[in-house]
């Protein structure tokens, strides 16, 4: 798949006249818990050139591509839109800056992002993303006899990214299993979980579990400590940065 998928940032790249910084995959490939049907969720960080950015008007900063049989998703964001996402501590952009899958990168540019990431990094504001994420993922999950396997781990992967901003005060991983393994609960849970995640390794996304009573109890208990925990976070961890001085650095020398 990595050479069709690279083939497609080539293509990408010509017909929408951009430079693609960086591409990596995010979604259960990237978390560490695919099923064999996954989809491939690429995605891409990328600018223009300097002119396409001097203009009094407002134009689309953002890219998406679907394959016809559905197997590759690539969604794009413009740098400066990305920067924009930074300074806010969106929990989407500081998972793509971690991936562990690469397809594409300029000169170590995640390392960049990531270290500015880690100034821009709100624990109030990355907790608002990923306790709204685990809610609705459990609220689907909670009371069933049968749930999909994959609706359980996206709420317990959301639920631990919860657990981490409290606990660790640091943004949250974006591989699930380093979540798993360095935060502190029941290690039957854990012993669960990593069960789980074999048998889903073999089971289609459709696949219905029977519901997993001690796990969704976890749920509900972190949910309230993090509910709780929530208006005593702190803001940005550094008021002053300049992320005027980083778009111009990236656009005018990558």
């Amino acid at each position: 798949m990595e050479p069709r998928i690279k083939e497609q940032l080539n293509e990408i790249e010509k017909q929408h006249q951009i430079k693609i910084l960086y591409a990596c995959e995010t979604g259960s490939r990237a978390w560490g818990f695919p099923s064999p049907d996954s989809d491939y969720d690429v995605r891409i960080i990328y600018r223009h050139d300097l002119d396409w950015y001097l203009s009094l008007s407002d134009k689309k900063d953002t890219i998406e591509f679907m394959s016809e049989d559905g197997e590759l998703d690539v969604t794009g964001w413009d740098i400066k839109k990305c920067l924009k996402l930074m300074w806010k501590s969106n929990g989407a952009l500081l998972e793509r800056v971690q991936s562990p899958i690469v397809y594409r990168e300029e000169q170590n540019i995640s390392g960049l992002l990531k270290e500015y990431a880690e100034k821009c990094f709100a624990p109030i504001a990355t907790m608002h993303h990923y306790l709204g994420m685990a809610k609705n993922s459990f609220s689907e999950i909670d009371g069933k006899d049968e749930v999909k396997l994959k609706k359980l781990f996206y709420a317990l992967r959301a639920t631990l990214a919860c657990k981490w901003i409290v606990e660790k005060d640091s943004i949250p991983p974006i591989v699930f299993m380093t979540m798993v393994n360095e935060l502190s609960f029941d290690q039957n849970l854990k012993d669960k979980i990593v069960t789980l995640i074999e048998l889903k390794s073999d089971k289609t996304e459709k696949y219905m579990h029977t519901a997993e009573k001690d796990l969704n109890n976890f749920i509900t208990k972190e949910l309230e400590i993090a509910d709780n925990a929530f208006e005593n976070l702190s803001g940005r961890k550094e008021r002053e940065v300049d992320l005027d001085f980083l778009f111009r650095q990236i656009v005018k020398t990558y």
